[in-house]
């Protein structure tokens, strides 16, 4: 290395010592730039995992003593799933928008001492489980009490007004959208009568005068939402934790983002559906027919006429609430699966090459170098690399791929080229470390242990699988280590978060308020301590 430059910071990270320091490093052998994190470690868990007694976990005193586990086991990094309001199969990849957050993880609490609810409002509250979360039940109550709050807020607060004008760019068409929905039975945007389908402005006018109350209602969530996430994060980062939050390549067809963007997606011009579909060829998950996403294309043709705007806004808008950026499905932004909009499979798709390098280039020119994480899995071509290099952007490396069906060398720590990557026991998509080991054939449980401890399995304690997983992640030179709290609590197949490709009762698993244990933490902290992951 010959030079070393500290070029253009995102301007929040010029004054703030705590926020990942981005040191870029020209290379005497080749010009692309190369970004080391600085070595640390952290926990994957959404909010709609915490404990609270509102059905599903929220932005309350459960969040804050979670930031509290983080900092005493000297975890350095949080890691989310997507914050939008969950559309379909209440899929946080399958959201109503991409800028706005989800209204269900408000805190009641917090309602209540700004003086919007009283204990009254509380008490009435239907009890839920605590170990999941009922959506079907949990929405219409919760929604209910938020209605409440409402109602006794004051729509002339200062704040109020102020962030309405802030994010106007995406919250007017956001909220108009969704009182839309409510007036349409939650049905699509795009089985809307015409004029509304297609936006002409003297119908949306007078949707918004009739419906001004439900607009005024969703924006008033969102002016809480991110109030409460606000204090979080500033929670956060006075204990030095990092929130690593996830832009899913994608946005839902039934979204504020495609009604109000159409032209910068690939839809039918009469019906508004997808006229091209998102999704993946055969894989792992669905090994016949491939995964069906049905997101709408980009029409990367319109986007680049306009400077990439609508990408360049959403990473700003992110950016004002997260420190870091994991970006879900990488690989589409060199080639995309592009599947017909009649197809009912996703085998029948192509590669389809898309402009990556050139949206990144431009999203540098406008904010800056930002901390982004690639989520480079699956299909991974040579070209997809040098994406990935060109901008420095640390890959992602899955601990359980290393072992299934046999070992496989890409993802087996000792055979990292570069310390430039986070190394995960699993993500949301896989199985809890200790349900995937329980499904293993008896012959790969052996070789784990083999590579785990060099001894026979019968000479090992199966129970500390996790654990293992936990101290092998630790080890590695991956500047980034990152497991789920499923893995940090040794939990079974029970606590899985999602399955790809399928449907049912997932994104609802939350832990148990007396699961964050300090022998936990000690452990936690102690393997942290020796691997030299302690500090950012």
């Amino acid at each position: 290395m010959r030079t070393l430059k500290i070029l253009n910071l995102h301007p929040r990270d010029r004054s703030d010592c705590s926020t990942i320091v981005l040191l870029y490093y020209y290379s005497t052998y080749c010009h692309r730039l190369i970004m080391p994190f600085p070595r640390a470690s952290g926990i994957l868990l959404h909010p709609t995992s915490f404990p609270s007694p509102y059905g599903i976990g929220d932005l309350g005193k459960d969040a804050y003593d979670f930031i509290d586990f983080l900092a005493e086991s000297k975890q350095r990094l949080w890691q989310i799933l997507p914050l939008g309001p969950a559309g379909y199969g209440n899929s946080p990849y399958m959201s109503y928008s991409a800028f706005a957050g989800n209204p269900l993880l408000i805190s009641p609490e917090r309602l209540k001492e700004k003086g919007l609810l009283s204990e009254a409002d509380l008490s009435n509250y239907p009890v839920f489980p605590d170990e999941s979360v009922d959506f079907d039940r949990v929405i219409p109550a919760k929604l209910a009490l938020l209605w409440q709050a409402f109602q006794n807020s004051d729509p002339n607060a200062s704040q109020y007004h102020s962030f309405c004008e802030r994010q106007s760019y995406w919250l007017d068409d956001f909220a108009l959208f969704m009182a839309l929905k409510e007036k349409h039975n939650q049905e699509p945007w795009y089985e809307w009568e015409d004029k509304l389908k297609k936006r002409k402005p003297e119908a949306l006018s007078k949707e918004q005068e009739d419906l001004s109350d439900r607009i005024n209602f969703h924006k008033f969530l969102q002016f809480e939402f991110f109030s409460q996430w606000s204090a979080l994060r500033r929670y956060a980062k006075a204990r030095d934790i990092l929130i690593i939050g996830d832009i899913p390549i994608y946005v839902g067809g039934d979204s504020a983002d495609v009604w109000a963007n159409q032209s910068v997606f690939c839809l039918d011009a009469e019906t508004g559906k997808p006229k091209l579909k998102a999704g993946v060829p055969p894989d792992k998950f669905e090994p016949e027919n491939g995964q069906m996403w049905g997101n709408p294309i980009y029409n990367w043709k319109q986007l680049e006429m306009d400077d990439f705007s609508w990408w360049v806004q959403r990473f700003r808008t992110l950016l004002d609430y997260v420190d870091v950026i994991r970006i879900d499905h990488f690989r589409g932004f060199e080639a995309y699966w592009e599947i017909p909009g009649e197809d009912s499979v996703a085998k029948n798709g192509r590669w389809v090459e898309a402009p990556g390098e050139l949206l990144f280039q431009v999203v540098r020119e406008k904010l800056g170098v930002l901390p982004i994480i690639a989520e480079d899995l699956g299909v991974i071509t040579r070209k997809v690399r040098a994406l990935r290099d060109r901008f420095g952007f640390p890959g992602m490396k899955i601990l359980q791929f290393a072992f299934e069906p046999l070992p496989d060398l890409p993802f087996l720590p000792f055979n990292y080229t570069t310390p430039n990557c986070v190394v995960y026991t699993g993500t949301h998509d896989n199985d809890t470390t200790q349900g995937w080991y329980s499904k293993l054939p008896d012959k790969n449980k052996n070789t784990v242990w083999l590579y785990l401890l060099g001894k026979k399995r019968s000479e090992c304690d199966e129970s500390e699988i996790h654990w293992e997983f936990l101290r092998l992640a630790l080890s590695s030179i991956a500047n980034q280590a990152i497991f789920p709290l499923q893995d940090v609590l040794g939990l079974g197949a029970e606590a899985r978060m999602n399955l790809p490709g399928s449907l049912g009762n997932w994104w609802s698993w939350r832990y148990q308020r007396d699961a964050l244990t300090p022998a936990i933490s000690n452990r936690l902290r102690s393997l942290t301590e020796i691997y030299a992951r302690t500090g950012i």
